[in-house]
């Protein structure tokens, strides 16, 4: 079916799901990209209604990409140039584009391992576009899971996908409450490490082979009191110019990055995660 019209009811109820409320009322997001449909698809998360453009497509594994979705039952819809401009979010648009339902997990949710597990807690992220790099780099990194404190931005935000490149499909993410998150940690003896200007430890000198959970907060306001209290690690990230901190998605990549490099060190296997 091609869909030439700007007017037509699929195009408008896509367009509406830039907008957070339209997402959280439906349940539903967009899914926009090559990559990260293919992540969506390699990692089972539903796809309801594709549409998609060939003149726009950069490549040439487009067709075998929305034949395998085609399988699984999603509905599948042709567009012009002009109507997929019209839903796209993206300044240059590959020509893919996905209806999905949001899925939300809970700290029920995360299956640890017998082995030392390397969780991220992300307290009041605001920007999207850090959020989605710090998924990134959990994925590349072989975290356990991410767990969200008392999020700000909505993690179905459009822009979250994109800068994740799709790993929000490969991770588990948990949504909760701080008190419920540090109860849960405390139950199953994850240490938390927490970086601030006011450590007098380097983030390289302590140790991360061990149960971790590095929290990290907002670059305005940095971590609540709580989480501060519950940092029994906590650590600095040399600043050698003027600026006193860095971009909360760059800080979190170094401190998993770090224990990635002691891990392997010290022989510390991989989880099942990241087998």
């Amino acid at each position: 079916m091609l869909i030439s019209s700007l007017q037509n009811p699929r195009v408008k109820d896509a367009v509406r799901l830039w907008d957070r409320r339209d997402r959280d009322r439906t349940g539903k997001t967009l899914i926009e990209g090559y990559r990260e449909l293919l992540r969506a698809l390699s990692n089972q998360f539903p796809v309801d209604e594709l549409f998609h453009c060939p003149e726009l497509f950069q490549g040439v594994n487009e067709p075998a990409l929305i034949e395998r979705f085609r399988q699984t039952g999603t509905q599948v819809f042709q567009t012009t140039p002009d109507v997929f401009r019209k839903m796209a979010y993206r300044d240059r648009p590959e020509g893919l584009l996905a209806v999905a339902p949001q899925q939300h997990r809970s700290l029920a949710d995360i299956r640890l391992g017998p082995l030392p597990p390397l969780l991220i807690v992300a307290e009041a992220i605001e920007k999207p576009g850090n959020l989605g790099t710090m998924l990134r780099s959990a994925d590349a990194t072989g975290v356990d899971a991410v767990i969200l404190c008392d999020r700000c931005t909505d993690l179905f935000n459009p822009n979250v996908v994109r800068a994740s490149i799709g790993t929000l499909f490969s991770m588990t993410v948990a949504e909760t409450t701080t008190t419920e998150a540090i109860a849960w940690l405390q139950a199953r003896g994850v240490g938390v490490l927490a970086a601030t200007p006011h450590a007098a430890q380097l983030y390289t000198d302590v140790d991360l082979t061990g149960p971790t959970a590095i929290v990290v907060g907002t670059e305005q306001h940095g971590l609540s009191e709580a989480w501060m209290a519950q940092a029994k690690i906590q650590v600095r990230i040399p600043m050698l110019g003027q600026a006193d901190s860095l971009n909360v998605a760059t800080a979190t990549a170094l401190l998993l990055y770090e224990a990635v490099r002691q891990r392997a060190a010290a022989g510390v296997p991989s989880s099942s995660r990241r087998s």
